[in-house]
């Protein structure tokens, strides 16, 4: 078993300092989060350790040569937004930026990226499950054919 921790907890860290510190401290890995860059009304939303907007090669190098450096494994890459919130077109947002957080995990050979199923609160949860299906299925679907697997926090929200 490889212990770890979610990045978010260092927000205001940069990737070296959160890494550095991870090594410090005999971690054998990191989950990082990966948010759209920029502030977040909601606790641990909004840290961004890796931007996985536009991310290419050269950027998983970058990653990679921080966390060799340190002897540090990441765990998994974190976004944790709701993409069956009640508003489509923020869904929408959400769930475009996830594709983009699965491509960076591929670039960067880090098998799992974590996420919530999100719901759409006006609904039961019964209610839920035929957006759910239509949502999940194409992402799940998605992360499958870029070798991800895809995560999910067990989040009572």
């Amino acid at each position: 078993m490889k212990l770890g921790f979610v990045s978010a907890i260092l927000p205001d860290q940069s990737l070296e300092n959160v890494v550095k510190f991870a090594a410090t401290e005999d971690y054998d890995c990191v989950e990082l989060m990966c948010w759209p860059a920029g502030k977040a009304a909601r606790r641990y939303a909004g840290v961004t350790h890796v931007d996985v907007t536009g991310f290419r090669k050269s950027d998983a190098a970058r990653v990679k040569d921080i966390m060799a450096a340190a002897g540090v494994k990441i765990s998994g890459l974190g976004y944790y937004p709701n993409p069956l919130t009640p508003n489509r077109k923020e869904g929408r947002v959400y769930i475009d930026h996830i594709k983009r957080v699965i491509r960076a995990a591929e670039l960067l050979g880090v098998k799992t990226v974590n996420t919530f199923i999100g719901r759409d609160w006006t609904k039961t949860v019964d209610e839920n499950w035929p957006r759910f299906k239509q949502v999940w299925k194409p992402l799940v679907k998605f992360a499958g054919d870029h070798g991800v697997r895809i995560g999910i926090e067990n989040c009572p929200m």
